[in-house]
């Protein structure tokens, strides 16, 4: 019993990895092919589910190494952290707006490549930065992170379930996790 938050860190990595490669695969060989306004959406949809999917899968596979002991649970403190937070995150964004900008899918492979690097990089930064103490709050921040990964998945697919049941899975693992930060603040004043 005290393994299944490994467990359930290294089931959300799956469901990131998924969503990741749903969304490769849906980049390189689409089930049909858009124009306009629809092709700009689907691009949004496919980088927003690739970008969430690759966050949740680092950050799952760091939480499941801190949990098994694998991994320091010791928070890894780089000097100007949150600058560099706020940077991949304007990069990501950068890119973003070049992938789907691009005329082809030779011109959107860069900045997609470049963006799969920073978030993986950005989803190790976001879990290492966080102490062992906190994980369960981290486990159930991930648990939303895969629901959202899901959800976009589903909207590349035109899933309607998917959409539903990753919504759902998201919106309720970050109530969750708001409401086990909350309760952690009030034990530490009282």
């Amino acid at each position: 019993m005290t393994e299944m938050p490994e467990l359930v860190a290294i089931l959300h990595s799956l469901v990131g990895l998924a969503a990741v490669l749903v969304g490769l695969v849906n980049f390189i060989n689409p089930i049909q092919e858009y124009i306009g306004v629809e092709k700009t959406i689907h691009s949004i949809e496919v980088y927003l589910g690739i970008f969430i999917g690759m966050v949740t899968f680092a950050g799952s596979i760091v939480a499941f190494g801190k949990l098994s002991g694998k991994v320091s649970g010791n928070p890894l403190t780089l000097p100007a952290k949150h600058y560099l937070n706020l940077f991949m995150l304007l990069g990501i964004i950068y890119f973003g707006y070049e992938f789907v900008a691009a005329q082809n899918m030779h011109q959107a492979i860069n900045p997609l490549i470049i963006m799969l690097a920073i978030s993986f990089i950005f989803g190790v930064h976001l879990v290492a930065s966080i102490g062992g103490a906190d994980m369960p709050v981290v486990v159930s921040m991930l648990n939303s992170y895969s629901g959202w990964a899901a959800s976009a998945t589903g909207f590349m697919l035109s899933n309607d379930l998917l959409i539903v049941v990753g919504a759902l899975v998201g919106s309720s693992g970050a109530i969750l996790s708001y409401i086990m930060c909350k309760a952690m603040n009030r034990s530490f004043i009282q």
